[in-house]
Order: structure tokens, then C-alpha cells, then sequence
């Protein structure tokens, strides 16, 4: 019987060394199973950090380049506000010359009218004047001419015919006369 017992041991510690390896086994196993899911997780935290840094990087680039867009449309706008702030004076530059230019044109234009309105009306003056002395002499002489014929009674019906013809011409001849002068004598004094 002894032999059956040396049997047996040996079998329990045949099942024992492999119940101790199977743990040994189980345990590395584990252990293995463990790091991978630790490996796992930390290869995907790492893609995950430089998925989300390469995002930052790209939204920075994205964000830079919209600000340069930003700032080239910004210096463009200003060159072009400088651009039509300087047409804008030129053209203000250019009317004020344009009207002083008027103005001057103008004012000469109404010196040189005034200064010919005032040589007509001057001229008209003394031709009225040697017209009103003229038809005075013609008039003295018509009446010294007519007092002789008064003496005889043939020649002053004559005489009197002759005289209202010559107030006839008198009034057509002053208002043409004098109505061009008070104009230019108007025109003047304005």
C-alpha cells in the first residue's frame, strides 16, 4: 500500500504544480491583458491629444489666416478712403478755382459793361445836349425869323404852319433821344 500512496502524491502534486502553473498562466494572462488594455488606452490618449493639438493647430491657422484676410481688407479699404478723400479735395480745389476764376471773369465782364454803359450814356448826354442846343438856335432863329413876318399879313399864315412842324419834330426826336439815355443811366447806377 505504501506504493499507492507515493501514487497519489504524486498526482496531487502533479495536479498542484499544475493547478500553480494554470494560476501562473491565468495571472501572466491577466497581467498581459492589463498593460495591452493599458498600452491600449494610452496610444488612444495619444492620438486623441495630437488629433486634438493638430486641431488647435489647424484652427490657429485658420483664425490667422482669416485675420490676415481681415487686415488685407482693411488696408485696402483705407487706401482707397485715402484715395477719394484726395479726388474729393482736388475736386473741391478745382471748383473753388473754377468759381474764383468766374468770379473774377465776371467781375471784369461787369466792369468792362459798366465802364461802355457809362461812355454810351455820356455819349448820349452830349448828343442830346448838342441836339436840345441845336433845335434852342433852331428855335430862336425860327422865331426871329417869324417876328419880321409878322409885319406882313401874307407870310404869317406860312410862318405858323412852319411852326407847328417844328414841335412836331421836336417830341420825335427827344423820346428816341432820352429813353436810351435813362436806360444807360439805369444800368449804371446798378
Amino acid at each position: 500500500m505504501a506504493t499507492r500512496k507515493t501514487t497519489k502524491k504524486s498526482e496531487l502534486a502533479q495536479a498542484g504544480a499544475h493547478l500553480s502553473s494554470a494560476a501562473k498562466e491565468v495571472g501572466d494572462a491577466v497581467t498581459q491583458k492589463i498593460e495591452a488594455l493599458g498600452d491600449a488606452m494610452s496610444s488612444g490618449m495619444s492620438r486623441a491629444r495630437k488629433k486634438v493639438e493638430k486641431q488647435g493647430e489647424d484652427a490657429k491657422r485658420e483664425v490667422g489666416r482669416l485675420v490676415k484676410i481681415a487686415e488685407a481688407q482693411v488696408k485696402k479699404a483705407r487706401a482707397q478712403l485715402t484715395k477719394a478723400t484726395a479726388s474729393a479735395q482736388k475736386s473741391v480745389l478745382a471748383a473753388e478755382k473754377k468759381l474764383e476764376a468766374t468770379k473774377r471773369s465776371t467781375g471784369k465782364k461787369l466792369a468792362a459793361l459798366q465802364t461802355g454803359a457809362e461812355r454810351k450814356a455820356k455819349a448820349l448826354q452830349k448828343a442830346i445836349e448838342k441836339e436840345a442846343a441845336a433845335m434852342k438856335k433852331g428855335a430862336r432863329t425860327k422865331a426871329k425869323a417869324a417876328a419880321p413876318k409878322k409885319a406882313g399879313a401874307k407870310k404869317a399864315p406860312a410862318a405858323k404852319k412852319a411852326t407847328p412842324k417844328a414841335p412836331a419834330a421836336k417830341k420825335s426826336a427827344k423820346p428816341v433821344a432820352r429813353k436810351p439815355a435813362k436806360k444807360a443811366a439805369k444800368k449804371s447806377a446798378s
